[in-house]
This record gives C-alpha cells, sequence and structure tokens, in this order.
C-alpha cells in the first residue's frame, strides 16, 4: 500500500521540482565527468565577484570587540532598532524618503521577507497578481498561506507589465501584486512611466471596490542597473508599497541571508504593519535574522561589491546572441538575459545545449515558454569561452538558421 508520508497538498509542488535547480545539477554532473573548466553553467544566480574587504573588516572588527553574549544573542522580532534605524536614514538619503526604524523588520533575506508579507495580508482565497515572467517560487510562497496566484501574461515585445491585461484582472479578492525590477528572470527594469501608470490603475481599483491592495516590491537587484542609470525605487510612487530588500546580490552575500522589509510610512495601517509582521515571523519560524552578520551589513550600507564584470558579461552574451540570430530584449540590470529559445519547446531545447557543455534553464517555469535564461555571473574569462560554445551549438543543431 502506498505510504504518506508527505503532504498530499505538497506532492504536485515537489514533483514539480525547481527548473533551475535542476539544471544546476545537471550542471554538477558535468563538472565531475568533465572538469568544472570545461563546463559553461549559466544556470544558478550566485554572485561570482567577491564581497567588499569592508565586509570582512566589519566582521572582524565586530568579532574582536563586541561582547559575545550581545553579538550572538537574541534581538528583538524585527531586528536591532540601530541597524534598522541605518538603513532607514540611508534609504531616505539615496531615495528622499521618509523611514524610520518602526517602519522596518530585519529578514532572513527577500525570500523570508515576501513570506512574512504574505502571511501577514492574506486571508484564504485571496488573490496575488505576478506579471509573466516570474520568479517562480511566488507561487509556492503564496501557495503557503492559502492565497491564489494570479498571472498576467507576458509582453514578449519589451517584457515590461502588461497593464491592459492587468487593469481587467483585479478584482475585489487582490490582495496584493507583486513586481520585481530590477527583473529577474528578464534584466528588464522598469520605468518610471510604467510604476507611475501601474500605480495610478492600482489607487482608482483601491478605491473602486474600496479594498487595501498592498504592491510588494521585490529588489535584490536593485543595485544592478547598466548604463549608468538607477532603478526608480517603486515606494516613492505608491502609498500602500512593501518593499523586499537583500544584500544576497549587492554584498555578494547570498549565503548569509540578511534582509529586510521596508513599509512605506504613508501605507495604510503604516505602525501596525511592522509590529504584526514581527509577531508573525515567530510563527512562522522566520524571526531573528543572524545578529553577525545584520551587524556586519550596518557599515556598510551604501557599499557595493564591484557590479562592473555584471554589465561587461552581459553585452558579450547579448551581442553574441544577436550576431547567432536570437530574439532578445537588451538587459538593464541584474545578471540574467532572457532570449528566445530556437525552437518552441524550451527544455528541448536547453537539453540539446547540455550536449555543447552549456547549462541553460528553460523558461517553462517562470509561466512565459519558449525562452530560456541565462545567469552570466560567471568570470568573465568563461562568458568569453562559451561564445564558441554557443556557436557550436546554434550551428550544429539549427543549421538552417
Amino acid at each position: 500500500r502506498e505510504h504518506k508520508m508527505i503532504s498530499e497538498k505538497m506532492k504536485p509542488y515537489v514533483k514539480n521540482n525547481s527548473a533551475i535547480r535542476m539544471m544546476f545539477e545537471e550542471g554538477n554532473r558535468l563538472r565531475a565527468k568533465y572538469g568544472a573548466d570545461k563546463v559553461f553553467d549559466f544556470s544558478l544566480g550566485n554572485p561570482s565577484v567577491p564581497a567588499p574587504d569592508s565586509v570582512r573588516e566589519a566582521i572582524i572588527e565586530l568579532v574582536n570587540t563586541t561582547d559575545p553574549t550581545v553579538l550572538h544573542g537574541y534581538m528583538s522580532n524585527a531586528g536591532f532598532e540601530d541597524v534598522r534605524q541605518t538603513i532607514a536614514e540611508s534609504l531616505n538619503r539615496r531615495f528622499d524618503t521618509k523611514f524610520s526604524a518602526k517602519n522596518l523588520i530585519m529578514t532572513v533575506g527577500a525570500a523570508s521577507g515576501l513570506n512574512v508579507i504574505l502571511k501577514t495580508i492574506l486571508n484564504p482565497g485571496e488573490e496575488v497578481i505576478v506579471f509573466a515572467p516570474y520568479f517562480l517560487e511566488y507561487g509556492a510562497y503564496v501557495r503557503n498561506y492559502d492565497g491564489v496566484l494570479v498571472e498576467i501574461s507576458p509582453d514578449t515585445t519589451t517584457f515590461q507589465p502588461n497593464l491592459a491585461e492587468f487593469e481587467q484582472k483585479i478584482t475585489p479578492k487582490t490582495r496584493a501584486v507583486i513586481v520585481n525590477t530590477p527583473h529577474n528572470p528578464t534584466g528588464v527594469v522598469y520605468s518610471e512611466e510604467t510604476i507611475k501608470k501601474l500605480s495610478v490603475i492600482l489607487e482608482a481599483k483601491q478605491k473602486e471596490f474600496g479594498t487595501v491592495i498592498y504592491l510588494i516590491s521585490d529588489e535584490p537587484y536593485r543595485e544592478i542597473v547598466f548604463d549608468g542609470k538607477k532603478a526608480p525605487y517603486v515606494s516613492k510612487f505608491y502609498d500602500n508599497t512593501l518593499s523586499c530588500y537583500s544584500f544576497s546580490k549587492s554584498l555578494s552575500l547570498p549565503g548569509e541571508r540578511i534582509g529586510y522589509v521596508a513599509v512605506n510610512p504613508t501605507c495604510t495601517d503604516a505602525d501596525l504593519l511592522v509590529p504584526m509582521m514581527s509577531q508573525i515571523s515567530r510563527g512562522i519560524g522566520h524571526n531573528c535574522p543572524s545578529s553577525l552578520i545584520m551587524m556586519g551589513v550596518e557599515d556598510v550600507l551604501d557599499e557595493t561589491s564591484d557590479m562592473t564584470v555584471y554589465e561587461t558579461n552581459m553585452n558579450l552574451l547579448y551581442d553574441k546572441l544577436i550576431e547567432l540570430g536570437f530574439s532578445c530584449v537588451r538587459p538593464s540590470g541584474t545578471f540574467y538575459i532572457f532570449p528566445k529559445a530556437l525552437e518552441e519547446d524550451a527544455v528541448a531545447f536547453c537539453n540539446k545545449a547540455l550536449k555543447y557543455d552549456l547549462v541553460l534553464v528553460p523558461s517553462d517555469s517562470f509561466g512565459c515558454p519558449g525562452y530560456f535564461r541565462m545567469a552570466y555571473c560567471i568570470d568573465t574569462e568563461k562568458v568569453v569561452r562559451s561564445l564558441d560554445a554557443l556557436e557550436r551549438f546554434v550551428k550544429t543543431e539549427y543549421p538552417d538558421r
């Protein structure tokens, strides 16, 4: 007889494992077989540039000079107040905002922030809107709290949000909208015009339905923007914005799992949300992020790792992809590029690429079939060598192009 070892609700999601992780494991297999130097693994968004020296120096200073019972001890559920105030002041300086410590809660990365927000605001059956293509874990996060994920189909000419369909799909059950800019997987940065239009639509729908609709801004790539530009700060354009940030990409610290949620001070019930999230973080085991790294990032808030390598890598790949006949929107940030596959079945396309030691991620799980994602956070020297493999792959497997 069948043993029921796992939740029936979760069985289909366990079977439908992350395509990104599956391709990463395939990359591990190829590396073991042929050697790491021979495999061009574009599967995982793991920063390839080191954290600034100042991060290491800050941690060493803390370890050497801080009372261990304080350094490694519990703090309030929202995190150290002085760290939150320092972050608030940094945001105010950079974006002309009016945050204070009471508007922030420290989280175990942006993923934790998203889960804490959704647990706080969602009632069963309420809807969360996402714009395809989207980070595949959003669906899991929404289902965790019995919400309903509503997808907006992609505008594949620009990968800016499809606002016409968005306006039609907002209902009285819409509780939140998730935006991710700079965007994973496309590398697109939403324009200020786009964010303003989206905000106008949300304001009108709140009035029409008499509801509060939160705009959840997932922004771990906020600092990785190309061509000397900056990403618009979403919270400046819509009162009911909850911003999720992570230091994983800006400071190359993904394994440290540290980030925060910033509640717009003009948000409905702004003074209640952080205390609510603080209590809820305990209930789902997300409270008290690492005290050491929380204190460590406080000293380096306005610094980043050397992001120039990502722009160099993007230009190398983009130029080669266009030369080989791919259709592709040029990224404006992040370390992802999202070309259209050379056949309808992106999974088959990516499986063929493995024969050329190219590890690519098919787009199906991002809600946008027929494309593939390349995470080019690898050494530039390796990107250069991968260009020949890309050319051999295309000319051998798709000779009629």
